[in-house]
């Protein structure tokens, strides 16, 4: 008996139990429908011919060929990212730093240059200092806060620039469309982590990026439970170059993982929505206390680049950074932090949990100064009360910041 296709109604009755066992008859009635996407795990993707096989158009994203490519379940998942982003094609990845793995190795190659803000979320400076010691890349690092100016920095070799809007440790918010509007004209690819925005209070394409790189573990994902990434993009031969280069390394997701974020897509908007309220509540008070030097919320006036905010953000969701006065020791700092009792010390922020983690921002940096002098802690404000995270911070602050 030959094995055509899944679909085994045409095939006569195995005589051996094991065998109808491994190819079922199809009984299930037609009719069902419900909201949930359904889960399509495969590794093989069956063809029904020889010819269907061997007709692959490596341009189509309409194909099945391997699991490890797409399935109708994480067709389905990129196909709502790219509409949440304003794009035409997203990829999935394993996680966020896969997809600025990604677009390294879609774009670069030995001998060329990419720029890289000194802002930048810490794996993205350490992939590129990988690239530069190992793999003959060019990698600079540039004042997130330089707009056009980014200019003079572009030389002949330079193939990508990196935008982070804002820094996700420190805040700044960077002129992107001054800068894409450069890139552009010098031929230069633009990409953005737009994690922090979550795709909702910021239009990277809208403001000239070519490429938008989200971690979905974060706000997507929203249970602090899944990895994955994506890269979205406007551009066919961009898109190209890119799916080309995942499928070189071998990057793939899960459909269990995929549903999971598919089924938290359609409260994202509700839930970031009650991330930024609460934030912006616990920022506000942290602003009143005599121990706080700096709050550092891109909403508010006194934070680098909050004009820029103020004209391209809808929104800012709950991730923000407090510095404290300088007469706080790193102790004191880490005291404060362990003494919290509703916040988490953890990563991978956009879940329901609250987080907290402290940095030291100047063993972080190499063109720019930190003006800075104090602890810096970034909070993440997640669904609790935002009245109960507010007492949570102020018995620690009372605990271990006193005098």
């Amino acid at each position: 008996m030959t094995h055509k296709s899944p679909d085994t109604t045409d095939v006569a009755p195995a005589r051996d139990r094991q065998t109808r066992v491994v190819h079922p008859r199809n009984d299930i009635p037609d009719g069902f429908a419900s909201f949930s996407t359904p889960i399509a795990r495969a590794s093989t993707v069956v063809f029904p011919n020889l010819a269907a096989l061997r007709d692959y158009d490596p341009h189509s994203d309409t194909q099945w060929r391997y699991g490890l490519h797409h399935t109708p379940t994480s067709m389905t998942l990129a196909q709502q990212i790219a509409a949440l982003e304003g794009g035409t094609h997203t990829l999935l990845q394993p996680s966020g730093l896969a997809a600025i793995s990604n677009v390294y190795f879609g774009i670069v190659k030995q001998g060329d240059d990419v720029l890289i803000p000194d802002n930048v979320y810490d794996p993205n400076r350490s992939h590129g200092q990988w690239l530069a010691r190992d793999f003959g890349i060019s990698v600079r690092y540039y004042d997130p806060m330089i707009g056009a100016g980014i200019d003079g920095l572009i030389q002949p070799n330079t193939r990508l620039l990196w935008l982070e809007a804002p820094g996700s440790v420190t805040m700044e918010v960077p002129d992107v469309p001054a800068m894409t509007q450069v890139a552009r004209a010098r031929g230069v690819v633009s990409a953005i982590d737009n994690t922090w925005s979550a795709g909702l209070a910021f239009d990277a394409f809208k403001h000239g990026c070519d490429i938008s790189v989200q971690a979905l573990t974060k706000y997507q994902s929203g249970g602090s439970d899944v990895l994955m990434g994506s890269v979205t993009t406007r551009d066919d031969n961009l898109h190209y170059r890119l799916k080309q280069a995942r499928m070189h390394l071998g990057l793939g997701v899960a459909a269990d993982e995929c549903a999971l974020v598919l089924r938290s897509l359609a409260s994202l908007k509700l839930r970031f929505e009650a991330h930024d309220r609460s934030a912006m509540a616990v920022a506000q008070w942290l602003k009143t206390r005599p121990e706080v030097a700096a709050v550092l919320h891109p909403a508010f006036a006194d934070c680098p680049g909050h004009d820029v905010w103020r004209r391209d953000f809808t929104g800012a969701g709950g991730l923000f950074s407090v510095v404290f006065h300088e007469r706080y020791t790193p102790a004191q700092i880490d005291a404060f932090v362990e003494g919290l009792r509703l916040y988490a010390i953890g990563f991978s922020w956009g879940g329901a949990h609250s987080l907290a983690v402290p940095y030291r921002v100047s063993t972080m940096r190499t063109v720019t100064r930190w003006p800075h002098r104090g602890g810096l802690v970034r909070l993440y404000i997640g669904l609790e009360d935002s009245g109960d995270l507010i007492a949570d911070l102020a018995q620690s602050m009372d605990a271990h910041l006193a005098g």
